[in-house]
């Protein structure tokens, strides 16, 4: 919710360390339901679209799966942190009402899946599905959403890395390189 101001986790926000009198309000970037509560579909239909899931094909059952080395890992486990609050939906000033930007919470998801050994084999729809309308090229680079983020994800250095993919991608798709 917004507290005093700001986007924020309700459940970190200890009141006697607030600015007193507390202000509490909803987020605008979500429709409210009712009160404080809002309706967080935006993101979760974002999130399918870029399909933000590792498949299951049957094939787990087959044992331990490829293993990531220590420092992909260490970054990995950085980008999974995300509680899908909305924090950094709410401070991003291109996530509203009149675009149909995703945001930065399902950008760095798709860079988390593809870099996951065994969620590359789903790499190229990830990408596919950000580099159209509401995609990465809408992001306005204001970084409010790595610094409003209450788990410390480094979102901006996910958009970059993703912009670099996507160029690689379409460069690809160009040129019909796909072996």
């Amino acid at each position: 919710m917004i507290i005093n101001g700001k986007p924020r986790q309700a459940c970190t926000a200890l009141i006697d360390q607030l600015e007193q009198p507390v202000r509490l309000a909803p987020m605008s970037t979500f429709p409210v339901v009712r009160d404080l509560v809002i309706d967080r579909s935006r993101m979760f239909d974002a999130l399918k679209r870029v399909k933000a899931w590792i498949p299951i094909d049957g094939t787990y059952d087959l044992g331990p799966g490829p293993r990531m080395p220590e420092n992909k890992r260490q970054w990995a486990y950085e980008l999974s942190k995300c509680m899908t609050c909305g924090v950094c939906l709410e401070a991003c000033p291109n996530v509203n009402d009149k675009s149909s930007f995703i945001g930065p919470a399902p950008l760095s998801q798709v860079r988390l899946f593809n870099a996951h050994p065994t969620g590359e084999m789903n790499k190229e729809e990830r990408l596919h599905a950000i580099m159209g309308k509401g995609g990465l090229s809408e992001c306005g680079n204001s970084q409010n959403c790595v610094q409003s983020c209450p788990k410390g994800i480094p979102l901006t250095t996910s958009i970059a890395s993703l912009n670099r993919e996507t160029t690689f991608q379409a460069f690809k798709d160009f040129f019909g390189s796909d072996h």
